[in-house]
């Protein structure tokens, strides 16, 4: 017996020590297998943090740590994870900056024009592709559950909603602009700055008409 419980003992001292190296290691909910070295672990002690329930497999390529606290932000914070080198923007930035009525079920991600579009089954993310300074102008360093993300900025946000119509449809857009005008998230000068970088005719004609 004493044995038994000493190997019970041993195990979950294990396991308290591989949670905190990975909270200390700050991963955030969702890590990747690749980022274990930053906590000093290797992806060979998966099997056993999953078996000893520190972690769980998420996806293919993905994991979480089984005591992260879960925000309606989740899903934004899986797919960040997944891919690091991309951007929350249109319908997923709308309802992160509270702007507009929109509840979208993808995430909405930019990445690089000619990046391989990642593979997630369980979120199957809408993927647009950015270039130039699409890629940065406007872009914020933020944090989803622990994972570092970016996200459009508010006014880049609305801007876009015009630029990339065809994907979310003129109403939302329209919409878009009202609420984030009505609400004073954004001014006509600042999506004014943000057209002169990415121009939108459509955009452009609703400042000209609202700056009357």
């Amino acid at each position: 017996m004493d044995d038994k419980y000493a190997y019970i003992s041993r195990h979950h001292l294990a396991a308290d020590r591989a949670n905190e190296r990975l909270h200390a290691a700050g991963l955030g909910a969702f890590f990747r297998p690749s980022q274990l070295s930053e906590a000093g672990l290797t992806p060979d002690q998966l099997p056993s943090l999953v078996r000893r329930r520190v972690v769980e497999h998420v996806t293919r390529g993905l994991y979480r740590l089984l005591d992260a606290e879960s925000t309606e932000n989740s899903s934004l914070a899986m797919a960040c994870a997944r891919v690091p080198n991309s951007i929350v923007c249109l319908l997923s930035a709308l309802r992160v900056h509270g702007i507009g009525s929109q509840a979208p079920a993808h995430v909405w991600l930019g990445i690089p024009h000619k990046a391989r579009p990642p593979r997630l089954r369980r979120l199957r993310p809408r993927i647009v592709r950015f270039s130039g300074p699409a890629w940065t102008y406007g872009v914020k360093d933020v944090e989803f559950e622990g994972v570092p993300a970016r996200i459009t900025g508010r006014a880049r946000t609305v801007a876009d909603c015009f630029r990339l119509e065809r994907l979310v449809g003129p109403e939302i857009a329209i919409e878009a602009l009202r609420d984030a005008l009505r609400k004073r998230l954004v001014t006509i000068a600042e999506l004014s700055r943000v057209e002169e970088v990415l121009p939108s005719r459509r955009l452009r004609a609703h400042l000209e008409i609202r700056s009357i």
